[in-house]
């Protein structure tokens, strides 16, 4: 038996209560968590705008250590340190053929299934096929990167979802280069990773967006050299910012139509407009015809960061080896199962960073 926090139904409370999970079967992998982050999908599935399975355990940041495997797992042991992928690919699908496995047409199996069971023997689904916010949970083994030696296993947890999507929306979905200008729309925990990447990358200029005026500090430490608060007139600040052009390169990590519509307002002619955030199905965007060719923009989505974990987890282990990216610089709370509604209100608000569920084993 573990503690989890648990979704009975769209809408309802968490419960933290004691779950069964059962040990790891052929290819799966059981995880001792040591911390998970609270991510705003998390926080979607909670009050209905996403779909999943139901009832589950939430949670899919996470990282932790092996404290046993099934038959036919190779390549982790028990007492190995990883980090949970919420989208392990499948590397059969027609996407993963063509070296698309982010849109791997199979991630998404795993969130279905039955995992474990509640007390009265309800059975219990992984949120995203993980359910990282429990003290341990069990996955298969496709979700478990081995994590390099000298990174800190609970700040870890943040490669799995901000970090990773963040950076890979500059450097493998937009391909931003150096002296490249950038704008950030929206400071939670991806919009901050996406700044960090923006200036490992060697952007100039690099312009947060925010409707909270407490995120410039945050934003600067991030690596952003302007601020603005989010307005009717923000695509017309970019262009001021950017010698009157706009910015190459807009990343959108709200989810919301019109923040969308202002990040594309804001990429110069030419520019790329990248949407990180992930918006509810009856919030339009609409553009007219003339301006679609008139501005010659590519608006496009990134999905887990357009990259392949098993590749890019290492490269950002070694850039936090390096001092390069600052991944405790993320979190700016960090809590216990039973904070994470709290957590979610300020999430909601937009107030902080990433929230760190710290497990005390």
């Amino acid at each position: 038996m573990v503690r989890a926090a648990v979704l009975r139904s769209a809408g309802a409370p968490l419960e933290i209560t004691d779950i069964d999970l059962p040990d790891p079967g052929p290819g799966r992998v059981r995880v001792r968590l040591a911390a998970a982050g609270v991510c705003h999908s998390d926080l979607s599935i909670g009050r209905g705008m996403l779909r999943a399975t139901l009832p589950l355990v939430l949670g899919h940041e996470g990282a932790g250590t092996v404290v046993s495997v099934g038959e036919e797992v190779t390549g982790v042991a028990p007492g190995d340190p990883v980090v949970l992928n919420w989208a392990p690919a499948c590397r059969a699908c027609p996407a993963c053929a063509i070296g698309e496995p982010w849109l791997c047409d199979n991630s998404g199996a795993a969130s279905t299934g039955h995992y474990a069971t509640l007390p009265d023997g309800t059975p219990l689904h992984p949120g995203l096929g993980v359910g990282a916010f429990a003290e341990e949970t069990v996955v298969d083994r496709r979700a478990v990167l081995p994590l390099p030696a000298n990174v800190p296993l609970a700040s870890a947890a943040l490669l799995g979802c901000a970090v990773l999507t963040g950076y890979g929306a500059v450097h493998s979905a937009a391909r931003v280069r150096v002296g490249e200008s950038v704008v950030v729309y929206g400071l939670g925990g991806i919009g901050l990773a996406v700044l960090q990447a923006a200036r490992l990358a060697g952007a100039s200029p690099v312009v947060a967006v925010d409707v909270s005026p407490e995120k410039e500090e945050l934003a600067r430490r991030h690596g952003a050299t302007g601020f603005l608060l989010a307005g009717d007139s923000t695509a017309r600040a970019v262009r001021e910012l950017t010698g009157g052009r706009g910015a190459d390169h807009a990343f959108e990590c709200v989810g919301r139509g019109t923040a969308i519509r202002s990040a594309w307002s804001a990429t110069r002619r030419g520019g790329r407009t990248t949407v990180v955030g992930i918006g509810g199905k009856e919030d339009t965007v609409s553009f007219s015809a003339l301006e679609l060719f008139h501005y010659a923009r590519t608006l496009t989505a990134c999905v887990y960061g357009n990259c392949d974990p098993d590749e890019t987890v290492p490269v950002l282990a070694e850039h936090v080896r390096s001092g390069r990216l600052d991944l405790d610089a993320l979190i700016t709370d960090r809590i216990s199962l039973e904070d994470i509604p709290a957590a979610f209100e300020r999430m909601a608000a937009g107030r902080g960073g990433r929230s760190l569920v710290l497990f005390d084993h």
